[in-house]
């Protein structure tokens, strides 16, 4: 599975749902899932943003039809990146990616209490 990073900010219909129903948050996270990805982190924010969510998605063409289908709603603006974890990125910049960090096993025990 992919990292993604999904910077969000409310708009003002978005912002009323949330203020009048905050539990909407979480069932956006289950519509997410039913969509083919999984939010593994989510922090509110201050400043530009008001939320940053890390998922894992299995390809680029299914975190697009996530940030379509919830930028389509008229609640939130949304802006998504790929992200890579830290470790396959030195791996890759000292000449390859190996099996094990291939992306189809789980993270190194160091990093997996580090991530979130």
């Amino acid at each position: 599975m992919q990292i993604y990073i999904m910077l969000s900010r409310l708009t003002d219909e978005g912002r009323e749902t949330v203020k009048n129903n905050s539990a909407r948050i979480k069932e956006v996270d289950q519509e997410i899932e039913r969509m083919g990805a999984r939010v593994l982190a989510q922090y509110a924010l201050l400043g530009p943003y008001d939320f940053l969510t890390v998922l894992e998605a299995p390809d680029n063409e299914t975190i697009a039809k996530v940030s379509i289908e919830l930028g389509s709603r008229g609640t939130v603006q949304i802006q998504t990146l790929a992200a890579t974890p830290i470790f396959e990125y030195i791996e890759k910049m000292e000449g390859g990616i190996s099996e094990k960090h291939s992306g189809e096993e789980s993270l190194p025990e160091e990093y997996e209490e580090k991530m979130y």
